[in-house]
């Protein structure tokens, strides 16, 4: 029997938000790969959980907490993740909200933590990664990942704030990857479209949720397995190459 390949084998990879939803799979997916993986968000016990599963599969993971929208904390996590399973050369910073509402109605409170965790959480995470890799010298092999969303340049209704967070995240992205491209760090995102997630599993159940999704083209969501190849390249050697670039994956859901 043919062995599965394993285009992440000698990656180290951090996945903050991992705790459940893409983040999760994301663990999952890249140990399959072949990749060591650090599960880092707020609920250690769903951590934990999925730590033990990967090991159990014969995989190597680590789980840190980690409060994206703490810079010290971050930084902790890091620190770590790094004592337990060696330098990371990888990140995707995938944590993110959502707090839906109408501009006029949303308290400023709300449109705050949005930011916070959607925006500043990438920044922080994304500049702690880089700084690590810069210092040890071997940035060359760098790959931020960061996750957008088709938010980032569509409207999606009571959203405003989340959409907003998301076209920051693809400004920044780019920014990023200009400004790290001689050191070797690869910089990229995906925006994918609408997934069940716990983001909103809710809304989807409920009749303005329907009748969006009779909508799209297909008249479906997109599954979450659609996210598996392009992520895995995109933190691989074979995508030394692409920096600066965004992927909308959505099922036809923007046509």
């Amino acid at each position: 029997m043919t062995a599965a390949p394993q285009p992440l084998a000698g990656r180290t990879i951090f996945v903050t938000g991992a705790s459940s939803g893409l983040g999760a799979r994301f663990v999952r997916q890249f140990s399959a790969a072949g990749a060591a993986v650090v599960a880092g968000a707020r609920r250690m016990a769903a951590l934990q959980a999925l730590v033990e599963e990967v090991s159990s599969g014969g995989g190597r993971a680590c789980a840190v907490p980690v409060d994206v929208t703490d810079e010290a904390s971050v930084m902790a996590a890091f620190d770590a993740a790094e004592a337990a399973i060696g330098p990371i050369d990888s990140l995707v910073a995938n944590a993110g909200i959502n707090i839906r509402g109408l501009a006029l109605d949303m308290p400023v409170d709300d449109f705050d933590r949005i930011m916070a965790v959607n925006l500043r959480g990438a920044f922080i995470t994304a500049r702690v990664a880089a700084r690590r890799l810069i210092a040890r010298g071997d940035a060359q092999r760098g790959r931020v990942l960061l996750v957008s969303s088709i938010g980032a340049t569509r409207i999606i209704a009571g959203s405003s704030a989340y959409c907003a967070s998301k076209g920051g995240i693809d400004a920044l992205g780019r920014n990023l990857a200009r400004e790290w491209a001689r050191h070797g760090i690869n910089v990229n995102m995906i925006a994918p479209g609408f997934i069940r997630t716990d983001i909103n599993a809710a809304w989807f159940d409920e009749e303005g949720g329907r009748k969006q999704l009779a909508r799209f083209p297909r008249r479906r969501l997109l599954e979450a397995d659609q996210l598996d190849a392009i992520a895995i390249h995109l933190l691989s050697d074979a995508a030394s190459g692409i920096t600066g670039s965004s992927f909308v994956i959505d099922d036809g859901q923007t046509l």
